[in-house]
């Protein structure tokens, strides 16, 4: 209604808006300043103007700061990103909580709302994603490369976006295992002394979620079942097999776990990059489940610097963040776009594990929200309680 409002007074009074701005060629009234830009408004970057890139660059400048969470350095090149990006752009970073969840992360942009520490943006899973956007905690922003990210990727209102991502895959430790598994059913074998972790507790993390979703579609569940994924960890964990901990790089260095269900690139990047399992650790993407998944961006509504903000995102977006993502050994969004016009970093892009043939499917956002009410009610009772 207000537009429709507008449009009428810009119609009826053209001649008298055009004589004011003859008279006063420098108003106000007719020029809009950078500077009275409300950056934390901005849904996207215009071509020329108050609110195109050189002064959304010039504005993130000014407020100098950028507030992350949950980014390790070591995970998909993160550590490289920050750096050049603060670099590029003399933009100081503030890294909350590097070895957190998304969970941890929507309940920081909740607890720390109005403080100068509060979180700009997030990298979540698409179920936080979802519900950050649902609980009106997220503002609206569609980078230049929008077109770029597949439609089933991102919601159309520019509240969230995939990232980067990858298969659910097993990684095995060979000179601690013997049979090294290459299926769900085979990591039920008893007596082989596996010691099988997830990476975190999958009603919080979304890596462990994906675990079990992939357990799921290995055990006769889908999209739209993740019980059966429960179940069979149930019974791994009654075999005893199933190990409840943060499995990451330092369990399996420890010797906790000499088997993790984590990401393909994950895998790749953070454990078969520790001194002595360049050779040892085996990663494979289980032959009776392939899972998929992305992270996904997104702003915080109340970022305190909003500029700095929508920056980071062009950044992420661009060829240049896009490639950095890849070098990290993950699967950037927009590589089918890359790809396609030879802006691919090509040594990196040979370096990823082979994915599944065929075309990869993703569950819904409604499929997705199920689940995890699904896991939230069962994992802690029939599983464990614990990480």
């Amino acid at each position: 209604m207000a537009l429709k409002k507008l449009k009428a007074v810009l119609i009826a009074g053209t001649a008298t808006v055009g004589l004011v701005a003859v008279a006063i060629p420098g108003s106000s009234a007719t020029v809009k300043h950078p500077e009275s830009v409300n950056w934390a408004t901005v849904t996207h970057l215009t071509k020329t103007g108050p609110e195109d890139f050189g002064h959304l660059k010039s504005a993130a400048e000014a407020e100098g700061h950028l507030n992350v969470i949950t980014l390790p350095t070591n995970w998909a090149n993160y550590g490289t990103i920050m750096k050049d990006f603060s670099k590029k752009y003399h933009i100081s970073i503030n890294s909350e909580n590097p070895e957190g969840s998304s969970a941890n992360e929507l309940s920081a942009i909740k607890a720390d709302k109005g403080r100068p520490d509060d979180p700009d943006v997030v990298d979540v899973t698409q179920g936080y994603a979802i519900e950050a956007a649902t609980d009106g905690y997220l503002a609206p922003y569609k980078v230049q490369t929008w077109a770029h990210i597949p439609t089933a990727q991102k919601v159309s209102s520019g509240d969230w976006y995939g990232d980067y991502g990858g298969y659910v895959a097993i990684g095995c430790n060979t000179k601690a295992v013997k049979h090294c598994p290459t299926s769900y059913k085979q990591m039920l074998r008893t007596g082989q002394g596996y010691k099988i972790g997830i990476n975190n507790n999958p009603t919080e993390a979304g890596a462990a979620f994906a675990a079990v979703f992939a357990a799921a579609l290995a055990n006769g569940g889908s999209f739209n079942s993740i019980l059966p994924g429960i179940n069979y960890f149930k019974q791994l964990n009654n075999e005893g097999n199933f190990v409840a901990t943060i499995a990451g790089p330092s369990t399996v260095q420890s010797g906790a776990t000499n088997i993790v269900i984590w990401w393909d690139y994950l895998q790749a990047s953070e454990i078969s990059s520790l001194p002595d399992f360049h050779k040892d650790w085996k990663v494979v993407i289980p032959s009776d489940a392939s899972y998929a998944a992305y992270y996904d961006q997104g702003i915080n509504k109340d970022s305190p610097n909003p500029a700095a903000a929508r920056l980071w995102e062009e950044y992420l977006y661009s060829t240049t963040g896009q490639n950095l993502w890849l070098e990290g050994e993950a699967r950037p969004i927009e590589l089918p776009y890359l790809v396609s016009h030879h802006l691919a970093n090509g040594p990196a892009l040979k370096k990823l594990p082979a994915a599944p043939k065929g075309v990869t499917k993703f569950p819904s956002q409604k499929q997705i929200a199920k689940a995890q009410k699904v896991v939230a009610k069962y994992w802690p009772i029939e599983v464990t309680s614990g990480p």
